[in-house]
């Protein structure tokens, strides 16, 4: 569906792409959360404009050019139904950028909302930590942002895919963290004989086999590998669990990602002390133990 020669201004290509977007009922949560936000993102993209200027130039009128490529923008966003991520090759949390294409999840997590509060109390007594391993790094977002965090740690990033490491490895030079941060691959901590950490971090894959099938086309078009993990979604939490006392030093802290699936979480891993915390934007969605709680 091409779009109409009316188009004329930032403004007009906002209000289409958001009623394309509301017309066709895409999918949000890669990074966004509602069609305004993200037509915004796409549009000024593509523009090389900053988004934060966008009153400055709303009402201002589009080349033949920059309007070709808002209109393949918006099919691939909405006919095809390409994240945006994926379409612009960026993903941000917080104030970083990281590289992304479809050899990795799009970058969010509730660790990285925890991460900006310093996962207060739990690290209040034993102060920063000196070790940190992100397993199932991914594009190395959460090992990149830990590096930031703790200026002073050595982290390790673990996954089990080369494709993404590639990836995140691109995502650690952008960075000049290379001397910070080793990335390995591996099955969880089949990589890392011998190795402890004060802090263990992990967004694993948890989606549920039922929620798997119902996954809108957005999602599926990231890696199934690094989001599937059985019919309960805890086949990767529970050898993770099982494994990581080995790898803390005494006082360490394992905190890992579970989405919506505590129930899930706590039916997989019974007579665990799991100690649940909220971020401001979801309910229990990262649960932490303790290296004594795995003895």
């Amino acid at each position: 569906m091409s779009a109409p020669a009316e188009l004329l201004t930032v403004r007009d290509w906002l209000r289409y792409m958001v009623s394309r977007m509301g017309e066709a009922d895409v999918a949000f949560g890669q990074g966004f959360i509602e069609a305004w936000d993200e037509a915004v993102y796409l549009v000024m993209h593509a523009l090389h404009l900053p988004s934060e200027r966008l009153d400055a130039f709303i009402d201002a009128r589009l080349t033949a050019g920059e309007s070709q490529r808002l209109d393949t923008i918006v099919r691939r966003r909405v006919d095809q139904r390409e994240p945006a991520a994926y379409i612009t090759g960026e993903a941000w949390l917080g104030g970083l950028r990281f590289r992304v294409d479809p050899r990795v999840i799009i970058p969010r997590s509730h660790l990285f909302e925890l991460m900006q509060d310093d996962f207060s109390p739990w690290l209040d007594e034993s102060g920063p930590p000196g070790s940190v391993l992100d397993l199932c790094t991914g594009s190395g977002c959460l090992a990149i942002a830990a590096a930031y965090s703790y200026p002073d740690a050595a982290v390790d990033a673990v996954d089990l895919s080369p494709d993404a490491l590639e990836v995140a490895r691109l995502n650690v030079a952008d960075h000049a963290l290379e001397d910070r941060i080793e990335l390995l691959q591996g099955d969880l901590f089949a990589p890392l004989a011998g190795r402890r950490y004060d802090l263990i971090l992990s967004n694993p894959p948890y989606v549920t086999s039922d929620a798997m099938d119902a996954l809108p086309p957005e999602f599926r078009r990231e890696p199934a590998m690094a989001l599937g993990a059985g019919d309960d979604g805890m086949d990767i939490v529970r050898r993770l669990v099982a494994e990581a006392g080995s790898h803390l030093n005494p006082g360490g802290l394992l905190l890992v990602e579970v989405g919506r699936n505590r129930l899930e979480a706590e039916a997989a891993l019974p007579g665990l002390p799991l100690v649940w915390l909220d971020t401001d934007s979801a309910e229990a969605p990262v649960f932490l133990l303790r290296a004594e709680d795995l003895i």
